[in-house]
C-alpha cells in the first residue's frame, strides 16, 4: 500500500463513495469517530460530571488551540475556540465596534457567513462587482473601491463559488485598511499564513475533517478588541454584586463558548498526525479534476491554479445533478442561485475518485 493509499484508508466514506465535498463537510476519518465515541460511552456510563472529566476537557481546548494554530501558522495566544467561521466573523465585527458611519468593502462572491454578520453591523457595506472576473483582477477591482472611511476589508481567501485565491495579504499591505479573511475554503485544504491578516477565521468541520460546530478565530491584537459576544471561558474573573468583569489574556477573551468534550476529542484526532506534503497532493488532483472535467466537455468555470474547489457547468438542473450523482456514489456540491456544481478536492482523494465523477457525468 503506498502512503498515499494508507493516508486515504483513514476515512470510511471513501470505501463506498467518492467523496467530493469537503467544502460542505469533509470526510470523518476513523480515529475521529473512535475519539467521539470514546468521549460519549465514557459520559454515558459516568456522567457529564466530575473534576477529572471537567480537567481533562479544559487540558484538552488547550491542545486543540495548539493545533489549530499550527493550520494558520500562528502562535496560540491569538486563536479563539469558535464554533464556525459566522460566530468567528460576528466575533470581529462586534469587536471592532462598527457602525454607521463605517466603510466596510466586500464582494458580491462572498459566503453569507461573511456578508450576514458584516450586513447586520450597521456599517456601510460597499460590494464589489467580482464575479465574472478572473482572479488576476481582483486586486485591482477590490482596491479601487478603498475610500478613507474604510475601515475593514471583509475578504475570502478563497471563494466558495469557484476556488479563486484572493489576494488578501497583499490588498492589506497596500490599502494598509484592516483586513477579516474568511478562511473557510483555505485551512486545511491550501498552505496558510495568517499572520498577515487582522482577523482570519476557520471552519473546522471542513477542510480540517473535524466534528461539526468546530472552528477558530485568529486575531493579531486580540488585546484592542473588545469582547461583546461573552462566554463563560472568555471570562478570567467576574464579580457579580459589582457587576464587573475580567476577559482572559489574549485571544482566549474570544472564545465563544465551551465545545462538547466530545467534538473536542474529535477534532484532536483530526489534527493529529497529518500527512506532510498534503497541500501539494490536493493542488495536483484539483489541478487533474479540472483537466478532465474539460475533457469531458465540461464547462469549468474555476481558473488553473486556483484552489481546491473546480466548479462546472453541465446540462440540466445542478439540484437534480447532484442527487442523480449521490446515487451514483459520488458527492458534490450544488451552489443555490446558480447554475453550478462544485467538486472539493482533498488530499485524500485519488484518480479512482475523480474517474468515478467523470463516468457518472457521462451516464
Amino acid at each position: 500500500m503506498t502512503a498515499w493509499a494508507d493516508a486515504r484508508a483513514r476515512f470510511p466514506v471513501l470505501d463506498r463513495y467518492a467523496y467530493l465535498n469537503a467544502g460542505t463537510n469533509g470526510p470523518l476519518s476513523a480515529a475521529t469517530i473512535a475519539a467521539v465515541a470514546a468521549v460519549n460511552a465514557w459520559e454515558a456510563e459516568h456522567g457529564r460530571a466530575g473534576k477529572a472529566h471537567f480537567d481533562e476537557m479544559l487540558e484538552r481546548r488547550e491542545c486543540v488551540r495548539g493545533l489549530l494554530a499550527a493550520q494558520l501558522g500562528v502562535d496560540p495566544a491569538n486563536v479563539a475556540l469558535t464554533d464556525s467561521t459566522t460566530r468567528a466573523v460576528h466575533v470581529a465585527v462586534a469587536g471592532l465596534g462598527l457602525g454607521p458611519g463605517d466603510e466596510v468593502v466586500t464582494t458580491d462572491s462572498e459566503h453569507f457567513g461573511l456578508l450576514g454578520p458584516v450586513s447586520a453591523s450597521g456599517a456601510s457595506v460597499r460590494i464589489v462587482p467580482v464575479r465574472e472576473l478572473r482572479a488576476d483582477a481582483l486586486f485591482d477591482a477590490i482596491a479601487s473601491h478603498v475610500t478613507p472611511r474604510t475601515r475593514l476589508l471583509a475578504l475570502s481567501a478563497v471563494v466558495w463559488l469557484d476556488g479563486k485565491v484572493v489576494p488578501w495579504a497583499e490588498l492589506r499591505e497596500q490599502t494598509d485598511v484592516p483586513v477579516l479573511v474568511d478562511g473557510a475554503q483555505s485551512v486545511g485544504a491550501v498552505e496558510v499564513d495568517a499572520t498577515a491578516a487582522d482577523f482570519y477565521t476557520l471552519s473546522a468541520q471542513k477542510w480540517l475533517c473535524g466534528p461539526d460546530a468546530t472552528g477558530a478565530l485568529y486575531a493579531r491584537d486580540p488585546e484592542s478588541v473588545r469582547p461583546r459576544l461573552l462566554s463563560y471561558p472568555g471570562v478570567e474573573s467576574y464579580d457579580l454584586q459589582a457587576g464587573v468583569w475580567e476577559p482572559k489574556p489574549g485571544a482566549a477573551r474570544l472564545d465563544t463558548g465551551f465545545a462538547p468534550a466530545a467534538a473536542l476529542a474529535g477534532l484532536e484526532a483530526a489534527l493529529t498526525d497529518l500527512p506532510e506534503g498534503r497541500f501539494a497532493r490536493a493542488a495536483q488532483l484539483s489541478a487533474r479534476c479540472r483537466e478532465l472535467l474539460l475533457e469531458s466537455g465540461l464547462d469549468v468555470v474555476t481558473e488553473p491554479e486556483q484552489a481546491t474547489l473546480v466548479s462546472f457547468r453541465a446540462p440540466g438542473d445542478p439540484l437534480e445533478l447532484r442527487l442523480a450523482l449521490y446515487e451514483r456514489g459520488v458527492i458534490v456540491r450544488d451552489l443555490p442561485g446558480t447554475d453550478l456544481l462544485r467538486v472539493s478536492v482533498g488530499w485524500w482523494n485519488d484518480e479512482s475518485d475523480l474517474q468515478r465523477l467523470i463516468e457518472a457525468m457521462q451516464r
